[in-house]
């Protein structure tokens, strides 16, 4: 089994560390280095894996400097080598990647970019999304399509609804607000945000979230159709 603690990075951002039972480590999605090095330094322990979902800055800014302090290796999508330096272990849809005793599985999830891939660790019942899906919200379209979206959410969808999601940022009380316009009827979407706005006033993170509760008052998971979605996604981007 892995523990995972949650990392806030730069404004918003969420790194995770994992460390296996049998002691192996593995940093996820470092946007900055000095936060981490401090954590690991803190526990006493030395990473030997870098995991990026996708190549943007601000889930890869740490990557060199951790490499260079600990000699560990970067996994990342594999048809993202030519923009993630130094990427040692690529990665596809169906691969396998071990964390010590523990095993992901890769799902290829293109929307947010063309090349983003999730983690699913079936014993722990774990998620990591990066920018795919977050709670109550999904990623921007920069690189991909509508279509490709839907189609990487309905793959997350299918997934147990006890499945713990790990997402990239602290977006949550923004993502339920917006969802509230699209659903201000949903019952459980109301009780949510109730939660969601007592947490965040204690400075508390809105994460993990769980997948069975996404797919009550996640308006994008909600939306029924890849049309439907388009529409949503498009509101979600004209509100910002």
């Amino acid at each position: 089994m892995i523990e995972i603690t949650l990392i806030p990075l730069l404004k918003d951002n969420y790194a995770y560390l994992l460390v296996d039972e049998d002691g192996s480590v593995a940093i996820l999605d470092p946007s900055e280095a000095a936060p981490v090095k401090h954590l690991l330094e803190d526990k006493e322990l030395k990473p030997d894996t870098i995991i990026n979902t996708h190549h943007h800055w601000d889930h890869t800014g740490g990557n060199q400097a951790l490499k260079k302090a600990y000699g560990c290796r970067i996994a990342a999508p594999a048809a993202d080598s030519c923009r993630i330096e130094d990427l040692d272990i690529p990665l596809k849809e169906g691969d396998l990647l071990k964390i010590g005793t523990s095993t992901a599985q890769i799902l290829e999830t293109p929307g947010h970019t063309s090349d983003h891939i999730c983690l699913y660790f079936p014993q722990e019942k774990a998620l990591f999304c990066g920018d795919t899906l977050f709670a109550m919200g999904c990623g921007r379209l920069f690189e991909g399509t509508a279509g490709q979206m839907w189609k990487s959410l309905n793959k997350i969808m299918a997934l147990p609804d006890d499945t713990l999601i790990y997402c990239g940022h602290e977006y949550t009380q923004a993502n339920g607000e917006f969802c509230l316009t699209i659903e201000p009827d949903n019952t459980a979407l109301k009780e949510r945000m109730i939660s969601v706005y007592q947490t965040r006033a204690e400075n508390k993170a809105t994460i993990p979230s769980i997948l069975g509760l996404e797919k009550q008052t996640n308006v994008f998971l909600r939306a029924g159709s890849v049309q439907r979605f388009a529409e949503i996604r498009h509101l979600k981007d004209q509100s910002r």
